[in-house]
């Protein structure tokens, strides 16, 4: 095609042909048909319209295009070259718009998907293997970043984020919050009186996340269900970018930390970890899967997105049920 439109430059072809479709398919149809009258049956068209606009391409392009005698008319070698390549435009559309068609229709084709590290390797890497079993015709990058908003801007089709959504140029489904809830292992508790406040657990070592999103490394906020809210200030043993890190550092009794349910609640129900204060959690945060605004999201996008908003959604909203130890009753919360 390249060729192609510099040989009508060097020709000194008008382009304004090439930019009208219709145009091209009525040059193509009377060049196939051999006649206006038969060309313009074909297109449901009158005669003196198709022979207008025949004369109209021809004035584009400066030059004939077809010459007529008392029987057909026939290509002249530019009109030739013309017919070939407007075949080819006209192949390229139909194929174009059969491509959008399957966009927009099928279940099938590529997804980049992104997550935050922990929770896309611990969860949605889980529902992202469900749904591609689900949908065996679609493929997916999975990208992790702990600075997921960025990753729309890189070319990722949709993706689940932490903490509130303020962008105009996405739309953020909410997911429901992301429970966090003080806990240490057994290990770590042996020897230790259980607590009964935040106050019991404000000097206690502490495995803290690294970053600004819940308040800080130092500053561990907790609430109970009647309002109470208590900002304890710790020193933290360990601050780490991840919860998965801070998890497996409990587990082997360095210290407190506050951990999503998501995370734990396995933990806590074979009695790895223990729940400390199960009246109180840690400040929470809203979860959002988020796509691009724009219109004609692929099916393929919207189906994944759905699927997302459902069964994270059930996950996030289940309650946090675990044994007790000792006299620290868990309850439900």
């Amino acid at each position: 095609m390249v060729d192609a439109w510099r040989s009508y430059w060097l020709y000194g072809l008008r382009m304004t042909i090439f930019s009208n479709l219709a145009l091209l398919r009525n040059f193509v149809s009377i060049a196939e048909s051999g006649s206006i009258s038969a060309a313009a049956r074909n297109l449901g068209l009158t005669q003196p319209t198709l022979s207008r606009q025949l004369a109209q391409i021809e004035a584009e392009c400066g030059t004939a295009l077809l010459r007529r005698d008392t029987h057909r008319m026939h290509l002249t070698d530019m009109g030739a070259k013309v017919l070939a390549d407007a075949r080819a435009m006209l192949n390229m559309a139909e194929e174009c718009e059969r491509r959008l068609r399957v966009d927009q229709t099928a279940l099938m084709g590529h997804i980049r998907f992104f997550s935050t590290i922990d929770f896309g390797q611990s969860v949605v890497s889980k529902f992202l293997a469900r749904f591609m079993l689900q949908n065996p015709a679609i493929t997916v990058d999975l990208v992790y970043s702990n600075r997921p908003l960025r990753m729309l801007e890189e070319g990722c089709d949709a993706g689940v984020v932490a903490g509130s959504v303020a962008d105009e140029t996405v739309i953020a489904r909410p997911l429901g919050m992301i429970r966090r809830y003080p806990v240490a292992a057994p290990s770590f508790l042996e020897g230790r009186q259980m607590p009964v406040t935040p106050a019991d657990i404000a000097a206690w070592p502490w495995l803290t996340l690294g970053t600004e999103v819940f308040g800080g490394a130092r500053n561990i906020t907790l609430f109970n269900e009647s309002g109470e809210e208590q900002t304890l200030h710790v020193s933290p043993v360990l601050t780490a970018e991840g919860v998965t890190a801070l998890r497996e550092a409990a587990l082997l009794g360095l210290g407190v930390s506050p951990l999503p349910g998501w995370l734990v609640t396995e933990d806590l129900s074979a009695g790895r970890l223990v729940r400390l204060l199960p009246q109180w959690r840690a400040r929470e945060l809203p979860a959002h899967v988020v796509y691009p605004v724009q219109k004609g999201l692929p099916l393929r996008v919207r189906t994944l997105v759905d699927f997302m908003t459902e069964h994270v959604k059930e996950l996030l909203a289940r309650p946090c049920v675990c044994p007790g130890t000792g006299s620290n009753k868990q309850g439900k919360s």
